[in-house]
């Protein structure tokens, strides 16, 4: 192999977003800021071979999977968000709103993986170690003595402790408060840095010799986004998204990506001072229990599909007069366009007059919707509410609603239904020649009807 030294190259460079151009501008055209090209000088070398030496090809029936050696944690709806536990050998990025308990879930997960006798080295750029301590003390009875906390924003600090600990997993909170001193000019959070030392952790992560599993705390822009450029996305394995107010217990992770899992799983847990804890029957938090008898006019139940699994949910509806020339529609679980179109099926298709009419829905739990599949729940709890009657306990609701009146199918039907079934259910109303087949259920009656008229008319006689 020879080497061949070319004239070097000068480029300027934006310090703030990494732009690149042959000549010296004012503003930059990438990000629009003024003044932050610097010169500098690229060393061009060329390695000229004789010989060309290649990877061997290999044929894909040859490769082995190493994606089953994962690491489960006891945290089951985090395992179920990852697709089964975490690989040891991927790249993650974590995404939420300050307060949603990101940095808590990690820990929790830190305490857990270092439970089963692994390292876990917890890096933090925001937090001092009697931060992390503080909050340590507060989730954990005891503290596992195989984690280890570091607090600096240097990347070149934390790969040598990195070196010096030998983790097994790493957790870098957050990933835009860290610099590498190679690229000095750009400030920590810029592009460039964010970019550089994400690639760093990846290189750590994808380690033949010494594979590792790396978390990275991303933070969310004003947009409920990762902040920075989306190629931060693209370079990790698996991204997950922690929604839920800092005012509600109510917690949601959905991955968005995962390399080795599906991307539509979710998970649920409920805040509380020990820190985060998994919801592992989730039909449970979204119901009320009430007792056989109990009647309790404007509550309706539905199942909706979120990711894999079923779960039963409960709407609440309240109707009362309006003492204002325009009538309120409050949807917490529904988004308002979607309520008045509701309420207007309801109205002209149902004979029922709500112009005068405070109407107002949510659910228990806290639970938004996403899926049509709830349309008639709400429209039957709805009517619950106006006759001031209530639906019994053992009925539920699964069908989207046309503008016609006519009840229309859902998908994953006999999924939704089984789940009824499972848990006791007499009666469920579907959409007429929803189910393609019949089912092998035990309890439960399905009854297909085919418009809103007729459900009210069998529900209320």
């Amino acid at each position: 192999m020879g080497l061949v030294n070319i004239k070097n190259k000068t480029v300027f460079k934006c310090s703030n977003c990494g732009y690149e151009s042959s000549k010296w501008v004012g503003r930059c055209p990438e990000c629009d800021s003024w003044n932050t090209f610097e010169e500098r000088e690229i060393q061009n070398q060329k390695n000229i071979r004789s010989t060309r030496v290649t990877k061997p090809i290999v044929k894909l029936t040859h490769v082995k999977a190493g994606n089953s050696d994962r690491i489960v944690t006891g945290i089951s709806e985090f395992n179920r968000v990852m697709g089964g536990g975490i690989v040891k050998d991927s790249i993650t990025i974590i995404t939420a709103k300050p307060g949603a308990g990101k940095s808590t879930l990690l820990l929790q997960v830190a305490g857990d993986v270092a439970s089963k006798g692994l390292k876990v080295l917890y890096a933090s750029g925001e937090e001092s170690e009697s931060q992390i301590k503080s909050r340590a003390d507060r989730i954990f009875s005891k503290i596992q003595d195989s984690v280890w906390v570091y607090s600096d924003n240097s990347m070149d600090n934390v790969l040598s402790v990195v070196s010096e600990v030998d983790p097994d997993l790493l957790i870098v909170d957050s990933i835009q408060t860290f610099v590498l001193e190679g690229f000095p000019g750009s400030r920590a959070g810029s592009p460039t840095q964010t970019m550089e030392c994400a690639n760093e952790l990846l290189k750590l992560a994808k380690d033949p010799v010494r594979p590792r599993a790396v978390f990275l705390v991303g933070q969310m822009n004003k947009s409920e986004e990762i902040a920075g450029l989306r190629a931060l996305e693209h370079l990790v394995d698996a991204v997950l998204i922690l929604d839920g107010d800092n005012e509600e217990e109510l917690r949601g992770l959905s991955v968005s990506k995962n390399r080795f899992g599906s991307t539509w799983e979710r998970g649920y847990f409920s805040m509380t001072e020990n820190g985060l804890e998994s919801i592992d029957n989730p039909s449970e938090y979204f119901m009320t229990t009430r007792d056989k008898n109990e009647k309790v006019s404007g509550s309706a139940l539905t199942v909706v599909k979120d990711g894999s699994r079923p779960i039963i949910v409960e709407i609440e509806s309240l109707v009362s007069k309006t003492y204002t020339p325009f009538p309120s529609r409050i949807g917490e679980c529904v988004r308002r366009e979607q309520l008045n179109t509701l309420i207007s099926i309801l109205e002209q298709r149902g004979k029922i007059s709500l112009f005068d009419k405070d109407v107002v829905i949510k659910t228990t739990g806290g639970l938004k919707f996403k899926e049509p599949a709830v349309n008639l729940s709400i429209i039957m709890s709805i009517v619950s509410s106006v006759f001031d009657k209530e639906i019994p306990n053992d009925t539920a609701f699964i069908a989207d609603v046309g503008l016609t009146g006519e009840l229309k199918k859902v998908p994953s039907l006999e999924l939704r239904i089984r789940e009824l079934d499972r848990r006791g259910f007499r009666h469920v109303y579907v959409a007429k020649g929803a189910l393609i087949r019949s089912l092998d259920i035990k309890n439960i009656k399905v009854h297909e009807v085919k418009s809103i008229q007729e459900v009210i008319g069998m529900v209320f006689k």
